[in-house]
């Protein structure tokens, strides 16, 4: 069931965006460089009777584009969001993804673009169920209990930060990879010493040319990942994902750099993936997200949905996680972050790899504000 049942037109009054950024004393690492900051950009709308809806924009890279995001948001969006009544909001994804278009193809900007859109999306299906009193994973027919895993694994130690959070409930992990042969299989080998048999994946964040790939999935493979993720770009022609795959002795995971539902309805037919990962707050939000993950889980995939990022895009993913049910996991950043923290209180407890959401109405959490406050560095309102 992905219907929302009859309920009052959703009325937006006002929409507002936030942009916060934390510091970090260590920065997070990646194949491609370091994230020496952490930004969120929420989004909360208003209705014309002060229900509120929140969603999240991924913001990650660069950092310094978290401004841009809100302020096209609040330049391009909020008009077309204030000048309608919707029924669903679904709906409101439609209109904007088509009246936004030819300006994102003229600014050549369509994943920013789609990324405040997908931001609009989440708060406005948080709005939706708020109205109606149920929480989100309820009201699309799906459980409340989710599996994760623990992301974002770094390649300096990792096995200390792996060992920190089996200690917090964690059951699966995922690593940082694509820093040359010796320190990945390094710091392979000392996470299978510390975790055992525990589930273990790995992502090289588009590190590598497709040879390269087939040779270090090969090299990879006696630690047993399983999945590796990005290993390409993901840009890369789908003939060279199908070559990859073909070769790799490690299944293939991709998504969150995906866009359009022609891109992952051709990756799904494709049969290169064997994971198949969006970002709701990076292309699609809830209205599109659901979709893919449905196609993917009847195609026989893995769906597991992408996040790094805020508290409340975090929230979103776990409810579309459990909306959909089926095999795989949701992501949950391993590292610190007190956008998580603050931005989705209270976060879900973690037991033995399974976060169980709670039956508040919408995402069922709400951003503290007050304590965020001194992370606060733009807003925008439009209304």
């Amino acid at each position: 069931m992905d219907l929302i049942p009859q309920f009052p037109a959703l009325r937006i009054g006002k929409v507002e965006t936030m942009v916060f950024r934390v510091p970090i004393d260590v920065p997070v690492e990646t194949s491609f460089g370091l994230m020496h900051d952490r930004p969120a950009v929420l989004v909360r709308v208003e209705d014309q009777d002060g229900a509120v809806g929140w969603g999240e924009i991924w913001c990650n890279f660069p950092s310094v584009g978290a401004e841009h995001r809100a302020r096209v948001l609040a330049s391009c969006i909020a008009p077309v969001l204030l000048g309608t009544e919707w029924r669903h909001p679904r709906d409101a994804y439609v209109e904007l993804t088509r009246r936004l278009r030819v300006l994102a193809i003229q600014a050549g900007e369509p994943g920013t673009i789609a990324q405040a859109i997908a931001g609009v999306d989440i708060a406005m299906w948080d709005l939706a169920a708020r109205r109606l009193g149920q929480p989100l994973w309820k009201l699309l027919g799906g459980s409340a209990r989710v599996p994760t895993y623990a992301s974002g694994l770094s390649p300096t130690a990792p096995e200390k930060l792996a060992a920190a959070k089996y200690g917090e409930g964690f059951r699966a992990f995922k690593l940082k990879v694509g820093f040359g042969i010796d320190r990945d299989r390094r710091n392979l080998r000392a996470l299978r010493e510390e975790l055992g048999a525990a589930a273990l994946m790995i992502d090289a964040n588009q590190a590598w040319v497709t040879d390269e790939a087939i040779a270090m999935s090969t090299a990879l493979e006696e630690f047993e990942p399983a999945w590796l993720e990005e290993p390409i770009g993901a840009d890369s022609p789908l003939s060279e994902w199908t070559r990859l795959a073909q070769a790799s002795p490690i299944p293939l995971a991709a998504g969150e750099n995906m866009r359009g539902d022609t891109m992952f309805a051709e990756a799904i037919a494709s049969k290169a993936f064997a994971v198949i990962q969006p970002d709701l707050a990076k292309w699609g939000g809830f209205s599109a997200c659901l979709p893919v993950a449905r196609q993917a889980i009847a195609a026989g995939r893995l769906f597991c949905p992408h996040w790094l990022g805020g508290g409340i895009g975090l929230l979103a993913s776990l409810h579309l996680k459990g909306a959909v049910g089926g095999e795989g996991y949701a992501e949950i950043d391993a590292n610190p972050n007190p956008l998580r923290d603050l931005l989705a209180t209270p976060l879900p407890q973690m037991l033995e790899g399974v976060v169980t959401l709670s039956d508040r109405p919408g995402l069922g959490v709400e951003p503290n504000l007050q304590d965020a406050g001194r992370f606060l560095v733009h807003t925008e309102c439009v209304s």
